[in-house]
């Protein structure tokens, strides 16, 4: 059987071409042959409401059995770390990929009660045991200092800091389909 992973888009427009529509297709692709690769529409992304998407979050955790992979890219990460410290599931994540995401209430420039995360949301985090995060170091969308803050709170995860302005990863992200193929 093979194990899933479950990708959870960014915010706004998810064609071909918009959003993490290319790296949705780039990771199906990677992956495809030896994991069940999911990845669900989210309700209204370019006006996303939290509550919306953990309603959608939770029908597709209700769908998936065995051992999943959840990636999370940009608010799609926010929205899983959130979802992971508020809720309980009786799913095995054997592994977590968060990538270019924002850390909500960082600054002044980042505000969104329904998507902040609680105080010592990190106390709260099930213990996974593949706990990855990814971040352009001079990506202009969501600051590299989200990223600091985030390996702060997760000292436990692995960070992946890459070069460039990578928000969308239009072309892929290697370095991702490696740590899972590596798990």
């Amino acid at each position: 059987m093979k194990n899933t992973v479950l990708f959870i888009h960014s915010a706004g427009e998810q064609g071909q071409d918009q959003g993490s529509g290319n790296l949705s297709s780039y990771l199906t692709k990677e992956l495809g042959d030896n994991y069940s690769f999911v990845s669900p529409a989210m309700p209204e992304p370019e006006n996303p409401v939290y509550a919306h998407w953990k309603k959608q979050l939770e029908k597709e955790l209700r769908k998936l059995t065995g051992e999943v992979i959840l990636i999370g890219h940009s608010l799609g990460g926010s929205v899983l770390l959130k979802y992971l410290t508020e809720q309980s599931c009786n799913l095995v994540f054997s592994g977590l990929f968060i990538i270019a995401s924002p850390y909500w209430g960082l600054d002044e420039s980042w505000q969104s009660n329904e998507f902040t995360l609680q105080h010592n949301f990190e106390q709260k985090l099930p213990v996974i045991p593949n706990l990855f995060l990814y971040h352009s170091v001079d990506e202009d969308i969501v600051p590299f200092a989200h990223h600091i803050a985030y390996a702060e709170k997760l000292p436990q995860a692995t960070t992946r800091e890459l070069e460039g302005k990578q928000h969308l990863f239009l072309n892929g992200l290697p370095t991702l389909v490696q740590d899972i193929e590596d798990m």
